[in-house]
């Protein structure tokens, strides 16, 4: 017979109960059953050596969950692509806008109208052009429609004696884009030579111009095109990363069970920004590798490091500022895609357009604007991340 209790209770009615305390047998300490407070609060700090595992822990899970977004891995292999295979490519885009470059290319138009030496003479010194002079202009036209050349320069004079000229060359596609590229050197060249030779006409001479010297034309635009785009690519890509992952862990709820962990919710966004900042200079770190593999020579490849990884902190700490504010993860999208773009507007204003900056490094011929202009965006990105450290703790658990 069970004996009772003061409380009318017995023994057998403990029996399941949620809130009984039993003896641990592994090392005799009393373990409570209790339901534990919701939303759960921060566990006590053990030491700076538990906060930094917890910090790598939280760095860890979010490098690995970069594996599922496909749009992030397509982006970074479209730019390993653009990398590996840049001296091919480089051909091809130089093409685009300098059909000469390329050997063995050809293109032959049709020159037409009552003064077309001129053009003839211009047309056949530019190298991929090849001229033919039609003295009938509707024999000029047929060709044309014929396919039999690519275009129809018609040259006349009007009553003030200056030339007038008509070009017609074919709509649409890659080749028209070359075509219309080829046919301005020509009318440039042309435009060029009336210039010298109505120079006797000026009151006062013009400057002297320094005679230009061969160079290759793949230099300017793997300097100034190709290798800046690698390098700013990825620090773009770090901020819409860190826009996604907090934009997400907020509307799941995931962001506010993080502060349960030893660090606090500053130390727990300190951990995944700087995971996503590495991302963008160990990319560019590739980039400049494969780079080099086909031929690129990189004169400073640790600045241009240290500018990537400033743009990328800077850009990361304005994406998370964005997303721990904006309502959901659409309009943070939003609102950073514009932030990016106001920020491309800016630039233009600055002493040394960023671009320029990469090509400087790039090349070996930075000035002191450029050495400045990198301490500078260092700066920024010191105080951009400053501010977000800020922010964070005066946001409100209840706002996660």
């Amino acid at each position: 017979m069970s004996p009772d209790r003061d409380d009318g209770s017995t023994p057998e009615d403990d029996v399941g109960s949620p809130e009984r305390e039993s003896l641990s047998e592994t090392d005799g300490t009393a373990r409570s059953d209790a339901i534990g407070p919701n939303p759960p609060t921060r566990a006590q700090e053990t030491g700076p050596q538990s906060v930094w595992r917890a910090r790598w822990a939280i760095a860890r899970r979010e490098l690995a969950s970069l594996r599922s977004e496909k749009t992030i891995v397509l982006a970074i292999a479209i730019q390993l692509f653009i990398a590996a295979f840049s001296s091919f490519l480089v051909v091809g885009l130089v093409s685009m806008y300098d059909p000469g470059a390329v050997e063995g290319y050809q293109t032959d138009i049709a020159i037409t109208g009552d003064d077309p030496d001129e053009l003839l003479a211009a047309a056949n010194a530019e190298a991929g052009v090849s001229a033919h002079e039609f003295a009938d202009r509707s024999n000029a036209y047929e060709a044309f429609d014929s396919e039999a050349v690519s275009a129809v320069l018609d040259a006349n004079r009007n009553d003030q004696g200056q030339l007038v000229v008509d070009a017609t060359a074919p709509d649409g596609g890659i080749e028209s884009t070359v075509l219309v590229v080829q046919l301005r050197e020509v009318l440039e060249s042309v435009e060029q030579d009336a210039r010298l030779a109505n120079a006797n006409r000026l009151e006062r001479p013009p400057l002297s111009v320094p005679s230009g010297i061969e160079a290759s034309p793949y230099v300017g635009f793997t300097y100034t095109v190709l290798v800046p785009l690698l390098l700013f690519l990825p620090p773009f890509i770090s901020g819409s990363l860190v826009v996604d992952s907090l934009s997400e862990e907020r509307e799941r709820g995931t962001l506010a069970l993080l502060r349960v962990a030893p660090p606090s919710l500053v130390d727990v966004i300190d951990a995944k920004l700087l995971a996503i900042t590495a991302l963008a200079p160990i990319q560019a770190a590739a980039w400049l590798a494969l780079l080099a593999v086909n031929g690129t020579a990189i004169a400073n490849p640790l600045a241009l490091l240290g500018l990537v990884g400033a743009l990328s902190l800077f850009v990361v700490a304005v994406g998370a500022g964005v997303a721990l504010y904006a309502p959901d993860r659409r309009q943070a999208q939003l609102l950073y895609s514009i932030g990016v773009v106001s920020a491309l507007v800016v630039a233009t204003l600055l002493p040394e357009h960023p671009a320029n900056t990469v090509a400087k490094f790039a090349i070996g011929n930075p000035t002191a604007t450029t050495w400045l202009l990198l301490a500078a965006y260092c700066l920024f990105a010191a105080v951009a991340i400053g501010l977000v450290r800020r922010a964070v703790v005066r946001l409100e658990a209840d706002a996660l």
